[in-house]
């Protein structure tokens, strides 16, 4: 990024991405500006405006994995893998993989849990 012309960027940002940000700069040892310079380049590239393909860049996945999960729910894997196998988390077992769909996950999470089974979220 060296000696290309620079336009000032002045944004506010939500704490828990400003501190992301903060805290990969100092990981990587990188200044702030380089990191989201990279960010706008990767995800926001002339071509995929053009095209309109950031918003499925930027999405998250509709059908999920065990992983992915895990981190959405801010939890550990094995926490997933116990709710799943007991029931109590909708998804499907296919083959010895388990796949999740993301609304559905985000609908069972929204319910409180004395309503859950009224409404078909049981295993």
């Amino acid at each position: 990024m060296g000696s290309e012309p620079t336009s000032p960027l002045f944004v506010r940002l939500p704490t828990a991405s400003a501190e992301k940000l903060s805290r990969a700069a100092f990981e990587l040892k990188t200044p702030k500006r380089e990191l989201v310079a990279d960010l706008v380049d990767r995800y926001l590239g002339a071509e995929d405006v053009a095209v309109g393909r950031v918003a499925s860049q930027l999405r998250e996945p509709d059908v999920l994995t065990i992983e992915q999960l895990a981190e959405l729910l801010q939890v550990d894997e094995k926490t997933v893998l116990s709710l799943a196998a007991k029931g109590e988390l909708p998804g499907r077992k296919l083959g010895r993989n388990w796949r999740f769909s993301r609304q559905a996950v985000l609908d069972w999470l929204a319910t409180p849990e004395r309503k859950r089974h009224a409404a078909g979220f049981e295993g």
